[in-house]
């Protein structure tokens, strides 16, 4: 990992080469899922069942799995694991409960009535990835929010393996979420069945769930026809550690991102020089005994950074600048620090707060903003699966007040049958 001055090195070349990796913008690929989207639109299952085999070497005869097998597979688990399971889900739960809004209402004695109403979307789609790295976590933080905003359907597509079924954990979490429907289907073919529908996917008015570059590239251009959650880029970290923080805590939470990818980024930030020695020779000794080694090494090589900073307030305007996906205060009062930080998708706090705490079991939504989005996007929350419409009632008498204003705004604007829409309500007045 090198190591960077902040006084002597210009931040924001590293904040370019960080911001490189976001891949989503290839021709080549957007060309190739403009393609598959086509056929999907035009074909529908026909489509999916030639590019699971193309794709994923299967062939399938069925794309719908049903509920029995769903069941089966969550019985199938050891029951550390189930226990787990049903232990996040209850954290989540709770967590987004919390985020819930309720409709409201406000009268004034005039005749005015102003609100807003509430309405959970009719159904959502979710994708979850299931080729090398499948994630059954992400079924968990996309469908509980999703249920808890009341959703009335939501549906789930992830792509089988080579005996024709889905990843039996996936299917077990999909299971013990309450997923009303799960199709074994994956890929950019998936997220276009979702988005227009097909003989047996029915079309949704969200998609949400990380995937590759196709499947990112596919939910970008079908932003429109559909809502999206986020374009999710590569996974990332930024530590800011004092001198009194854990050197072995601070290298293992750098390498618990760096194995995702090797575009993924993992940065430390301190001000303390001979902790920065100690993580990165922490770093060398770890990163022999993990079996993703290779993938850590050419993340760390092209896409690590220590920043050595002056003090832990130049620390937190490096992290603002950077916006990471996950930030860690690794220093001895990190509250202190807490209501100076501007940018971070989730924010951990201390010495025992590790990031794959918020990846599994803490309860918020591990959907985060990457890539420097968390500048303007927060992490999936029940939110995400309602929309809001605004409520407007006046009386006569409330009207007749201010009409002459709505009247006068209309006719600056040149519009004259907006003008005449509110004054034909009152053409027996003397004006």
């Amino acid at each position: 990992m090198k190591i960077y001055s902040y006084s002597e090195y210009d931040i924001d070349l590293l904040i370019k080469k960080l911001r490189s990796r976001d891949s989503s913008d290839r021709p080549d690929v957007t060309d190739s899922v403009k393609e598959i989207i086509n056929e999907v639109r035009l074909t529908g299952d026909e489509a999916l069942f030639k590019f699971t085999e193309k794709f994923d070497g299967v062939k399938l005869k069925n794309l719908e799995i049903d509920r029995d097998t769903l069941r089966k597979a969550y019985e199938s688990l050891k029951p550390p694991l189930a226990s787990a399971i049903e232990r996040a889900c209850e954290n989540i739960r709770k967590f987004h409960q919390r985020q819930k809004e309720n409709s409201w209402f406000e009268c004034d004695e005039g005749g005015i009535i102003l609100g807003q109403k509430i309405t959970p979307l009719e159904r959502i789609g979710v994708y979850v990835p299931g080729g090398t790295a499948p994630l059954p976590s992400s079924v968990l933080m996309n469908i509980i929010p999703a249920k808890v905003a009341g959703v009335g359907e939501v549906i789930m597509c992830t792509p089988p393996q080579k005996n024709g079924l889905p990843d039996p954990v996936i299917l077990a979490c999909a299971y013990v979420t309450g997923a009303d429907r799960v199709f074994s289907a994956g890929g950019a073919q998936a997220v276009a069945a979702m988005a227009y529908g097909t003989e047996t996917i029915p079309r949704v008015d969200k998609i949400t769930g990380p995937g590759n570059i196709y499947v990112a590239t596919a939910k970008k251009l079908l932003f429109g026809v559909c809502d999206i959650d986020m374009i999710a880029g590569p996974s990332e970290i930024l530590v800011i550690a004092d001198e009194n923080a854990n050197p072995g805590y601070v290298a293992a939470d750098l390498l618990s991102q760096a194995e995702h990818d090797i575009l993924a980024s993992a940065v430390l930030v301190s001000d303390s020089e001979t902790l920065i020695k100690r993580v990165i020779s922490e770093i060398d000794r770890q990163v022999r005994r993990l079996s993703r080694k290779d993938i850590i090494a050419r993340s760390i090589e092209n896409y690590g950074a220590a920043i050595l900073v002056n003090s832990l307030e130049e620390a937190v305007a490096v992290s603002n600048l950077i916006a990471p996906e996950h930030l860690e205060l690794m220093v001895k009062d990190p509250f202190s620090l807490l209501g100076s930080i501007k940018n971070a998708g989730a924010i951990f706090l201390g010495g025992y707060a590790p990031e794959p705490l918020g990846d599994y079991m803490a309860g918020p939504n591990h959907i985060l903003p990457t890539n420097g989005t968390a500048r303007f996007f927060s992490p999936l929350s029940v939110s995400d699966f309602t929309k809001k419409s605004s409520i407007i009632s006046y009386s006569e008498r409330a009207l007749k007040d201010i009409y002459k204003d709505v009247v006068l705004f209309a006719e600056t604007e040149g519009l004259d049958a907006h003008a005449n829409s509110v004054r034909i309500r009152f053409e027996g007045d003397n004006e």
